[in-house]
């Protein structure tokens, strides 16, 4: 997500969209001379909102001549726009009965600690059991400002990543909140298992992430890409077990899948990482270093990384607060299985 953005930001990476996306081209006309692209491609594409085509280009969905542009962009006659169509679905959330674990509520914002497998907003495939669907439930009033189906959302995290997530209940609070993330001053820390050993105690990974040259749910590092954004995250080593090592990340940018990419980049990826380590499970036996056992017992079922704390400063009183998700059931069950190993 471009550091401009300042209605919701990527910290883990949003879930990527399983069926294929639906693509327009168009070249300007001369009547479109000056017009902001949203305005044009609300006007062109049939069938959605001003607002939902804001938020698909505010995604990266829009590109002119090659080059990924923000909803402000003023079009020039004869460019050529490739724009993929929003999801289809209600600018209204339904609201669910589902629980939801609070680390802190007052009457600006709330932290939650977000479980695994629960997707933040609907998307494609993915309509019921949101977080959105939750809050939506739970507070009466949550800010609009990152559109009708974020309500609340000030930044994101994967399905599969656990832990610390911010949701503002007022528009003036959540623009003060995105200014912290705008301005990289909200402090994170991700807890991680990752396959193999990294050999240093402490590192910065520096290298610019974009979208995979052919697929689509994924990120990779790409140099001098259109889409390839400055990616920094720090690590530090909290204990090597094995052929794994359990590692503290503190990424500095928020973008896509971060860390995931950045840890796989060196060698090292998360422990059930779909997407990047090859495998979503893993089995009690292939833990041990006994490979797979008909009958072992699985123990963990998703990427194995935790979004454990984050310090920011409160919105209102300016006082810094620091908030923490403990490490979930399945983590720590992983980590017994392969200590004992």
């Amino acid at each position: 997500m471009d550091d401009s953005q300042v209605n919701h930001h990527d910290d883990a990476d949003g879930e990527a969209l399983d069926d294929p996306p639906i693509v327009r081209e168009f070249t300007v006309p001369e009547s479109a001379a000056g017009q902001r692209i949203d305005l044009f491609l609300t006007g062109a594409c049939d069938g959605y909102s001003r607002s939902q085509i804001r938020q698909a280009v505010q995604d990266d969905q829009a590109e002119v001549d090659g080059k990924v542009i923000r909803p402000s962009f003023r079009l020039r006659p004869g460019q050529q726009i490739r724009f993929q169509l929003p999801e289809e679905f209600s600018d209204e959330v339904v609201p669910e009965n589902i629980p939801l674990d609070l680390i802190y509520e007052d009457d600006g914002f709330v932290v939650v600690n977000k479980p695994p497998g629960m997707v933040v907003h609907p998307a494609r495939g993915n309509w019921k059991g949101t977080l959105t669907s939750a809050l939506a439930h739970r507070f009466q009033s949550l800010s609009d400002v990152g559109g009708p189906t974020r309500p609340g959302i000030v930044h994101r995290l994967d399905r599969d990543t656990s832990g610390v997530i911010v949701v503002a209940k007022t528009n003036a609070v959540h623009m003060a909140l995105a200014e912290q993330w705008h301005d990289r001053e909200v402090e994170k820390e991700y807890f991680a298992i990752a396959i193999g050993r990294l050999d240093r105690d402490r590192d910065v990974i520096d290298a610019p992430i974009g979208r995979h040259p052919y697929q689509r749910d994924k990120m990779a590092i790409r140099e001098n890409h259109t889409t390839s954004k400055t990616a920094n995250t720090f690590f530090e080593v909290e204990e090597r077990i094995g052929r794994f090592t359990v590692v503290r990340c503190f990424p500095k940018t928020g973008r896509t899948h971060q860390i995931r990419v950045h840890l796989a980049h060196i060698g090292c990826p998360i422990l059930c990482d779909r997407l990047y380590a090859g495998h979503a499970v893993a089995e009690q036996s292939w833990l041990e270093g006994k490979g797979s056992v008909a009958g072992s017992p699985v123990v963990m079922t998703r990427q194995a990384l935790h979004a454990r704390r984050l310090k920011l400063r409160h919105p209102q009183s300016g006082e810094w607060m620091t908030f923490e998700a403990p490490i979930p059931e399945d983590i720590r069950r992983t980590l017994d299985v392969i200590r004992q190993a």
